[in-house]
């Protein structure tokens, strides 16, 4: 049937195909040659209308082209000729166009070369002065045309048999077109031929199993990716030849890649020497762990093996930031010795004078001096641990309740307690702008400028001043004191709000300093998401500014 079907559709498409040839060539042929004898005719009048006008310049100035110019007198002579050399050319008076052009005003004609399978078109036209212009153009002949469609003619016989043959596989496919429409989601409706019910029922109950596991691995699959993408930590998966398979955002971030380093080997994703020793240690022992800085931070990278069945299916590698954690166990470590040497301190001095009290060794007269150093040293000691006490409540980030507070009320009681330490340093308080209410916690922001102010007291000069103004600069609310004070060196300024740094230890141990006023005044305005800044020169004074939103 497939070859019948095949022999037919070929034979209509041959005759088909011959009738059309046929035709088109024909009727194409036709056309192109009126179109051109036309299309020289219009060629002939625009050129006679120049060489009536300008003569041989004309003529000249049209040079060589694909039509054929030739300028000819009554007698026959070739006075111009834009192919060949006039004086060369023979009497064109017995030419059939010639003639027709000297008796009637214009004249064609067509002469056909057999030799070159080509025929030229003839035409002419008498100009005003009884000279004849001619126009003429070579084309092909019908059966030079034929032959140069041979080929075109084959190319379109060759597709009509493939087109034959593809037709002919079509009817074949017809056949089997029921079987491969048949609706595998729901195998039962289908309604075709009986043979294949046994076989639709068992493919029914495959399609079923098949769709629960499908159901189950996607919905694990979107809660795997639901973790990952939502995990702050980096999360990297491998295959057995370190092959990247999975990167999460996180992980994206950290190495400063995108999604095309899947599939590509995680050398490329990260060529720190230490990570991929790290890689080829967990292949050989299961697990390895190495703490290395990414973009200014720490993390703690941890790769463990994956395997199944005893084979090793590849590795996960765990980014976790821990600069937080690290600067925390820096802090405290160094929070701890601080603390250690801070309270040694006073306490030795306590120690020191009881013992001499306690010995005897100490002159009535002079027990009052003792026990006022005891006095000082033990209040010295309970500011420190009040300090210390604050600062880990203000580190521990706990919320405390808040309160509409007036900063010009809580800046009148500070300057009321702190005149008499100003004017036993001859310094001179002074409280300017209008004030403001925000939105705090009244005890820190106490905190923040009875410090501040009390420290530009203590670090004035005899006769300086410090001048504390409350109010609103471009929609934010502003503390800011200034000092004529000693000033900070540039090269401690970035370390001022450190807990127990100090600029000058003697100085501030003269002052009674605990060294952590400033740490709390940063914690406190941390906590009412502020922020403070620092100006100063040496001798010159200080201007510590504090904004909140």
């Amino acid at each position: 049937m497939t070859s019948k079907i095949f022999r037919a559709i070929l034979t209509t498409a041959a005759v088909v195909l011959l009738s059309s040839f046929l035709v088109f060539f024909f009727v194409t042929y036709g056309y192109l040659d009126s179109s051109r004898q036309k299309r020289l005719a219009d060629d002939l009048y625009l050129a006679a209308a120049g060489t009536q006008e300008s003569g041989k310049d004309y003529l000249l100035g049209v040079g060589e082209a694909e039509l054929r110019l030739t300028w000819i007198d009554s007698q026959g002579k070739v006075l111009y000729d834009s192919w060949e050399d006039a004086e060369k050319l023979d009497n064109h008076a017995s030419r059939e166009e010639v003639q027709e052009a000297l008796a009637t005003g214009s004249g064609s004609s067509v002469r056909y070369s057999d030799t070159r399978m080509e025929k030229t078109i003839y035409q002419a036209v008498r100009l005003a002065d009884g000279t004849v212009l001619r126009i003429s153009v070579s084309s092909m002949t019908t059966l030079s045309l034929a032959v140069d469609m041979v080929l075109p003619v084959m190319w379109l016989v060759l597709l009509a048999i493939l087109l034959s043959a593809v037709f002919a596989r079509r009817m074949a496919r017809r056949i089997v077109k029921p079987l491969n429409e048949l609706n595998l989601e729901y195998p039962l409706d289908n309604q075709i031929y009986e043979e294949i019910t046994p076989l639709l029922h068992r493919v029914g109950e495959q399609h079923r199993q098949i769709s629960r596991q499908m159901a189950n691995l996607k919905q694990k699959t979107e809660e795997l990716e639901q973790i990952t993408r939502n995990m702050k930590e980096g999360l990297v998966l491998l295959d057995k030849d370190s092959v990247v398979l999975s990167i999460n955002p996180a992980a994206k971030t950290l190495f400063g890649v995108d999604e095309s380093c899947v599939g590509r080997d995680f050398l490329t994703v990260d060529r720190k020497q230490e990570l991929r020793k790290a890689v080829d240690t967990v292949y050989s022992k299961g697990r390895s762990e190495v703490h290395a800085q990414r973009n200014g931070r720490e993390y703690l990278f941890e790769l463990s093996r994956i395997e199944s069945q005893g084979k090793i299916m590849g590795a996960v590698i765990l980014a976790l930031d821990v600069t937080e954690q690290t600067q925390a166990q820096q802090n405290r470590r160094e929070f701890s010795a601080n603390v250690s040497h801070e309270l040694k301190t006073p306490l030795q001095s306590i120690i020191g004078s009881a013992e001499l009290l306690e010995s005897g060794l100490v002159k009535p007269e002079d027990q009052p001096r003792f026990l006022g150093h005891i006095r000082q040293e033990a209040t010295r000691l309970m500011n420190l641990v009040q300090d210390i006490i604050r600062l880990s409540q203000l580190d521990e980030g706990v919320e405390l309740p808040k309160e509409p507070v007036q900063i010009g009320p809580v800046a009148q009681e500070i300057f009321q307690s702190l005149t008499p330490v100003a004017e036993k340093k001859q310094v001179t308080l002074k409280l300017t702008g209008a004030g403001f209410t925000m939105l705090g916690v009244r005890r820190l922001l106490y905190e923040i400028l009875y410090n501040l102010t009390e420290n530009a007291i203590k670090y004035n000069k005899p006769g300086g001043s410090v001048e504390v103004f409350l109010g609103m600069e471009a929609g934010s609310k502003v503390m800011r004191v200034k000092d004529t004070g000693i000033g900070i060196p540039a090269e401690h300024q970035a370390r001022i709000f450190e807990r127990f740094y100090r600029v000058d230890k003697s100085h501030s141990k003269q002052s009674g300093g605990t060294g952590l006023g400033l740490s709390i005044v940063k914690h406190a305005v941390a906590s009412h998401k502020g922020t403070i800044t620092l100006e100063s020169q040496e001798e010159q004074g200080t201007t510590v500014t504090v904004k909140f939103p």
